[in-house]
C-alpha cells in the first residue's frame, strides 16, 4: 500500500495540473470520475475540481470507491479487502507523432489534413493532440533524431492508422488531401487482401495510413 502522505501530495498536483490546464489530466478525470465521464477535455478544465474531487481520483486508481475507504484501508494497515471489479476495460487509444516543432505541425495537420488543434502545453508548447471527428492524434516534440536514417521510408514504418467507413469516403479524402497539395508516401490503392488505403507524409517524416474496405 502507499504511503498516505504521498497520496495526499499526489491529489494537490492533480488539482494544480487541473488549474494549469494539463490536458493529459482531463482523461483520467473522465476515465475515472463517473460525473465527468459525457465531458470533453476543455469541459472537464473549465469546470470546478476541488481538493476533494482530486482525492477521490486518487482513490479510484488505487482500486477503492472513495478517500475515506483509501485512508481507512491504510490506517487499519492496508489490510481492507478492495472492491471486485468488471475486468479492465480499454476505451480508447491515441497514436503518437515525434515532432520538431508543435506549432509547425499544428498548422500542418488543420491547414492541410483538416484536423483542428485540441490542445497545446508548455510554453513554448512541446506537446499537443490534434483531432478530426472521432480521430485524434497527440503531437510530442523531439529535438533529436528518433529513427536512424531513412528507416521508416524503407520499413514504410507508421505513426498512425486512419480508418474510414467505406471506400467512397476514402477516395473523397485522398482527393481533398492531393487538392491540398499534401505529400504522399503512398497514393491510393487496393491491396491484395481488399483493403484499399494510402499513406501521407507529415513535414517530420511521419507515415500517416488511411484505410478502409474495398467497399
Amino acid at each position: 500500500m502507499p504511503n498516505l502522505e504521498n497520496l495526499r501530495k499526489q491529489a494537490k498536483l492533480y488539482v494544480r495540473w487541473h488549474r494549469e490546464r494539463y490536458h493529459p489530466v482531463a482523461a483520467q478525470i473522465r476515465a475515472l470520475l463517473p460525473r465527468f465521464k459525457e465531458h470533453s477535455d476543455r469541459e472537464i478544465l473549465d469546470r470546478e475540481f476541488k481538493l476533494s474531487d482530486a482525492q477521490e481520483l486518487v482513490a479510484r486508481q488505487s482500486g477503492f470507491d472513495s478517500w475515506q475507504v483509501l485512508t481507512a484501508s491504510l490506517q487499519n494497515g492496508g489490510e481492507a479487502t478492495r472492491p471486485r471489479s468488471a475486468a479492465p476495460t480499454l476505451v480508447a487509444v491515441e497514436a503518437q507523432a515525434f515532432v520538431a516543432d508543435i506549432a509547425a505541425s499544428c498548422a500542418f495537420y488543420t491547414a492541410k489534413l483538416g484536423f483542428k488543434v485540441a490542445f497545446t502545453y508548455g510554453e513554448p508548447p512541446f506537446y499537443g493532440q490534434v483531432e478530426r471527428d472521432g480521430a485524434r492524434l497527440n503531437l510530442r516534440m523531439v529535438c533529436e533524431p528518433v529513427f536512424v536514417g531513412d528507416i521508416r521510408e524503407r520499413e514504410h514504418l507508421l505513426a498512425a492508422v486512419f480508418t474510414l467507413d467505406s471506400a467512397g469516403a476514402l477516395r473523397a479524402l485522398f482527393l481533398e488531401y492531393q487538392a491540398a497539395g499534401v505529400a504522399f508516401h503512398q497514393t491510393l490503392h487496393q491491396e491484395p487482401w481488399g483493403a484499399r488505403n494510402f499513406i501521407v507524409r507529415d513535414p517530420d517524416g511521419n507515415l500517416l495510413l488511411f484505410a478502409s474496405p474495398s467497399t
